[in-house]
């Protein structure tokens, strides 16, 4: 009688290690597979081609929308000077409806960051220069108005040697209101944050700016040359097809 109740106890001690062996491997055998079914996940990344595919899709334009015309420059540099004045202004007075601008002010400049978090800048001409780009970067934020926020700068631009000087003659002459804004914007630390803002942009462009002023349509450099030579012209290449541009753009192409 013992004998048999020992050999009842070895059996079920046997069921329950064989029971035990099965639980345990399958739950090793389905994390093997859990982990298995995670490994692959890499793989769905996108790629790099297609991130700067989605990059470029973001410069473009709705049908009929006007082409945003990016100008990086300096406020002492004479290229800067001559295509605001020769260039852009006689664009932007003839086919305004066709574009969008802003305005860069910042150049071949660098920012430096001072102990106390505010900035300094080293500007390609001189210091003269970077409080000529800071009193354009507050102009810029100041005018609303497109057409009177580009004819400051144009005036402005034309004789920057003095800026605090230009900014309240030219404000004198366009009927500008909000000089004591501009002059308070200048003389706080958020001209420093605007100048600063400008660089960051300047520094991101690619291909990095290698010239002075460096002009983007839509987001591209394009052939600068060209750009810099007849800006109009290069605006109604991309302009799209609608009865404006047709209308102003016939005599340009």
């Amino acid at each position: 009688m013992v004998s048999q109740t020992r050999k009842r106890l070895l059996i079920l001690l046997v069921i329950v290690v064989i029971i035990f062996l099965l639980i345990r491997y399958v739950f090793f055998t389905g994390s093997l597979e859990a982990s298995i079914n995670v490994a692959p996940a890499p793989q769905l990344v996108v790629p790099q081609e297609q991130h700067e595919s989605h990059d470029v899709e973001s410069y473009r334009r709705n049908v009929g929308a006007p082409v945003l015309v990016t100008v990086f420059y300096e406020a002492l540099c004479p290229d800067s000077k001559h295509f605001i004045t020769k260039q852009l202004v006689p664009a932007f007075k003839e086919a305004s409806i066709l574009m969008d601008t802003k305005l860069v002010p910042y150049g071949k400049a660098s920012t430096m960051t001072n102990p106390d978090g505010t900035y300094r800048f080293d500007c390609q001409h001189g210091q003269v220069e970077c409080d000529a780009n800071t009193y354009h970067a507050c102009t810029i934020e100041a005018i609303q108005d497109p057409q009177s926020r580009l004819d400051m700068i144009a005036c402005m631009i034309r004789d920057n040697r003095l800026p605090k000087e230009a900014l309240h003659k030219c404000a004198k002459q366009h009927n500008i209101d909000n000089v004591d804004l501009i002059q308070k914007c200048f003389d706080s630390s958020h001209g420093s944050e605007l100048l600063k803002l400008n660089g960051d942009l300047t520094h991101a462009l690619r291909p990095s700016i290698t010239f002075i002023p460096t002009i983007t349509l839509d987001g591209y450099q394009g052939k600068q040359a060209l750009i810099l030579k007849n800006l109009l012209a290069e605006i109604c290449k991309i302009a799209g097809d609608n009865d404006k541009a047709d209308e102003i753009c016939h005599q340009h192409l």
